[in-house]
């Protein structure tokens, strides 16, 4: 572990477990903001899921801006309003593509029996768009978008994500086994695609474990050590996808769980690498030799996953739910709620109000080290998230 590196943990874990609290705070409001989680699943589900993607671009492709033109907390204050105004306005742009319109409906968990309601229907188009974000922002490592520009290139990177999502959804999602008069009524246009619009999502989020795991718990390993980029690329995005296939047809055929369980299961994992990866940057397998540190990060990982997971399943089994089961809870709980927390944190709001804790110790265990160029290489940016890993 190089210098910089150990000084970036050096306020590890409570840093991360500052950023646990904040993080768990958002949580509960996504979770119950509107009174109730079977409410908040109908209302916010959808909103914090299509928000995701918005976020993924203020985070890894504007590096916050623009609130990185003002001092903390109103940086994160204004990121996380805009990254809230996105979230609405693109859910409303999904319901169009998926239904036909109706703003009002989008803030009603029960909208009535001609209204179109944008949970479940605009799910897995939701998805579909933030794991073609995840994969040209990691796995694609930006390029060739990143020539643009820092705002033109996440502009870009968000219209190709949605460009790529819907063209998904529109060659592989079949709703013909929903009720005729359920489709006309909410104006649901049915692509005549060979899977069901559940499998289609529990497919991306499999796809998503891998994008977490490769590109956010071991940092790019093993496709980083490719040297040429395009051979480099095409193995990440072969790897990711085939892996995530495979992940899927292993939990549906072998394991024979249903599309709802494999997408809770997948998104606890999400879930926990984000907690292990992002929060705690990796501490403590960070501190060891590089084959250790993966062995005990995806280890760590798979704790917190079952944790998450066993806590979340126990308390959906509790709560009568309205168009929705308890998976379907856990994948957004998992997923959506405490994601969106958690990038938002780390990557939006950058780590306020705990980032004193690196400073602090920093200047205690390295006084003599703190220039201005270690100071700059060591500054809360993208690379804090764990973008460094894979460029």
């Amino acid at each position: 572990m190089t210098g910089p590196q150990r000084l970036r943990l050096a306020a590890q874990p409570w840093l991360g477990l500052g950023g646990l609290l904040l993080t768990a705070a958002v949580f509960f409001v996504l979770a119950l903001g509107t009174g109730s989680a079977a409410t908040g699943l109908l209302i916010l589900g959808p909103i914090s899921t299509f928000g995701l993607a918005g976020v993924a671009m203020i985070a890894f492709w504007w590096n916050d801006w623009p609130g990185s033109r003002l001092s903390a907390p109103w940086s994160g204050v204004v990121d996380t309003l805009l990254a809230a105004a996105i979230a609405v306005v693109l859910t409303i742009a999904g319901q169009a593509v998926i239904e036909r319109p109706d703003v009002r409906a989008v803030f009603e968990a029960i909208p009535g029996p001609a209204a179109p309601a944008t949970f479940p229907a605009t799910m897995a188009l939701a998805g579909a768009t933030f794991t073609a974000m995840l994969q040209l922002s990691l796995v694609c490592e930006r390029w060739p978008l990143s020539r643009f520009g820092r705002f033109w290139s996440g502009i870009a990177a968000l219209v190709l994500s949605w460009v790529i999502g819907a063209g998904a959804y529109f060659l592989f999602v079949n709703i013909s086994y929903l009720p005729v008069a359920e489709r006309v009524a909410a104006g649901l246009h049915d692509p005549g695609g060979p899977v069901t619009r559940a499998d289609f999502g529990a497919a991306l989020i499999a796809v998503g474990v891998w994008q977490a795991v490769l590109y956010l718990a071991v940092r790019g390993w093993p496709v980083n050590t490719i040297t040429r980029r395009s051979r480099r690329l095409l193995a990440g995005n072969t790897l990711v996808i085939g892996l995530g296939a495979g992940t899927y047809a292993v939990m549906r055929d072998a394991a024979g769980l249903s599309p709802g369980s494999i997408g809770a299961v997948c998104g606890c994992v999400i879930g926990a690498v984000l907690v292990v990866a992002m929060l705690f940057e990796g501490w403590p397998a960070s501190l060891l030799r590089p084959a250790a540190g993966r062995a005990l990060t995806l280890a760590l990982t798979a704790v917190v996953a079952l944790v998450l997971y066993r806590a979340l399943a126990a308390y959906a089994d509790g709560v009568r739910w309205i168009r929705a089961a308890p998976e379907d809870w856990i994948t957004s709980a998992s997923l959506s709620f405490a994601g969106a927390a958690i990038i938002l944190h780390v990557g939006v709001g950058l780590r306020w109000p705990f980032a004193g804790l690196r400073r602090d110790a920093m200047v205690q265990g390295h006084p003599d080290d703190l220039h201005p160029a270690l100071r700059a290489e060591l500054g809360e940016d993208a690379g804090d998230i764990g973008l460094n890993g894979t460029s």
